[in-house]
């Protein structure tokens, strides 16, 4: 680290802890306390003497409980301060409107409905799981033999499940799987689609029948009308040979950013991801949405603690919906036995989060200062521009799949412990909210965010570093994630509801 650098962070006047920018030694002294044990990397230490019962303040807002008597100077964490049954719920912050970048264009494929894609695959979708074996195996045929032959297209994606049958077929569960196939179905980033069924699936094909697609892009069959499996990857190759030829012609053109939908996601968050990385995205964020761009924030139990601040910056009618998802969330969770603070996980509590109300006052910073424009279900297609929220689990493959699903043509992910992850079709940047994590997972990590504390990079830098990386990729500079090879087991609707 930077010597001039501090080694402890005070984030907001009001919080009664600090928080270690380097290992802190027992009896140093910092922001006025003396040390009273050895603080990890990222964790806190408290700044004024908090009984048990007292509320611990983080990013100024209540991010704990004590459970127990804390000395000034002790190290806060899970052993001494848990969940909190009241929290903030008021903010002062209203939505605030940037300038445009100057940046306001990138290369892209425009698509017959004025979409644009960053990227150009042929997406291989199963209707059900027990067409997954065959359509991986068809991507694999088609990757390896048509190819060659088409250096315009970007590959062969095979969208996998284990849904579509043994569910009913109607009500929350199916609904969310047809919404989530549909948006993959229409997505910009597919030149062109082929879907496999078995044929005697509770997820017929019928409901994915394409009218506004030239047959040259567009294909279906069961593979129970074939001839089986290996008949059905020989059928296959026959019809992507026109699909092919079609899309392998597309080329990228200059296109306005408002035609970017990106996909905003942490993962294996840490103590200086609400810190470095996730408001640094939110710059970017915020730089997207003003040259006309959708950013998409979802995981809805790692927002729970801190909803009042998304509520603040939105219309009566978007708030409410909001508040609606978090008591959808709290009686689901209550009718499976679990409770929205199961999290943090082992790795973040390592990183240095204590509770989900900690662990979501960083996370909601991914979402910049922009207006939030709207409130959607998850996968629920989203056509309009500005900051806007999608519903979904906090499980990484499920939230990204349902913003993919609902139109994300590019994915951002923070990570403070170093998650991987890739969501095809859309190119996945990674974002590492500290250097050690960057210098220690350099294959995994685009770029940097923790020289925002080593080197002092203010995140308005930072974010507009972001921002062109963004460009970039979505004009066609490859991720690393997309270097290795990710995306293939990432699609992962979220499943609700009983399996009959």
């Amino acid at each position: 680290m930077n010597a001039s650098r501090p080694s402890f962070l005070h984030l907001n006047p009001a919080d009664t802890v600090g928080v270690a920018l380097r290992p802190l030694q027992k009896g140093e002294a910092a922001l006025g306390v003396t040390l009273a044990a050895d603080i990890p990397l990222g964790h806190k230490f408290a700044l004024t003497a908090m009984p048990a019962g007292a509320q611990v303040v983080k990013y100024g807002q209540v991010m704990a409980v004590a459970t127990a008597d804390i000395a000034p100077g002790e190290h806060v964490h899970s052993h001494n301060a848990g969940m909190s049954e009241s929290h903030s719920d008021q903010s002062s912050q209203t939505g605030v409107t940037h300038a445009a970048p100057d940046r306001t264009t990138f290369q892209g494929y425009l698509r017959p409905d004025g979409r644009v894609g960053t990227r150009n695959f042929i997406g291989i979708l199963a209707s059900v799981n027990c067409s997954s074996t065959v359509c991986n195996a068809i991507a694999d045929a088609a990757n390896r033999t048509l190819l060659p032959r088409f250096p315009g297209i970007d590959g062969f994606a095979p969208i996998v499940h284990d849904q579509g049958c043994g569910m009913a077929n109607a009500g929350e569960g199916f609904d969310a799987l047809v919404r989530v196939l549909k948006g993959y179905r229409d997505h910009p980033n597919f030149g062109g689609v082929l879907i496999v069924g078995l044929g005697c699936e509770v997820n017929q094909l019928t409901l994915y029948q394409r009218s506004d697609w030239t047959r040259e892009r567009f294909g279906v069959f069961n593979i129970q009308e074939v001839g089986g499996s290996a008949s059905a990857v020989r059928r296959a190759l026959e019809l992507l040979e026109p699909i092919c030829a079609a899309a392998g012609s597309d080329q990228r053109s200059e296109q306005p950013v408002s035609k970017l939908v990106l996909g905003m996601q942490c993962g294996g968050s840490d103590g200086f991801s609400g810190i470095t990385a996730n408001p640094a995205l939110g710059v970017a964020s915020d730089m997207l949405v003003a040259a006309g761009g959708t950013s998409i924030l979802s995981e809805t139990p790692e927002i729970y603690g801190a909803e009042h601040l998304l509520i603040a910056r939105a219309a009566p009618e978007t708030g409410a919906k909001i508040r609606a998802m978090i008591d959808w969330w709290r009686d689901y969770t209550d009718r499976n036995g679990a409770s929205l603070d199961n999290n943090p996980s082992p790795g973040n509590k390592r990183g240095g989060l204590t509770t989900i109300l900690e662990k979501s006052l960083g996370a909601v910073a991914k979402g910049g200062l922009s207006p939030l424009s709207g409130a959607f279900a998850y996968a629920e297609p989203i056509r309009i521009p500005g900051f806007v929220y999608m519903d979904s689990p906090g499980y990484d493959p499920v939230a990204a799949t349902g913003q993919v699903a609902s139109g994300a043509n590019l994915i951002a992910f923070t990570t403070g412990r170093g998650s991987c992850f890739g969501a095809k079709p859309a190119p996945s940047i990674k974002l590492a909210s500290n250097s050690t994590l960057y210098r220690s997972m350099p294959e995994d990590m685009d770029i940097d965010c923790g020289v925002v504390v080593e080197e002092g990079l203010s995140l308005e830098e930072m974010g507009a570093q972001i921002y062109d990386l963004l460009l970039d990729t979505a004009s066609g500079k490859k991720s690393k994630s997309e270097e290795f090879g990710y995306g293939d087991n990432e699609f992962v609707p979220w499943k609700i509801g009983a399996v009959l």
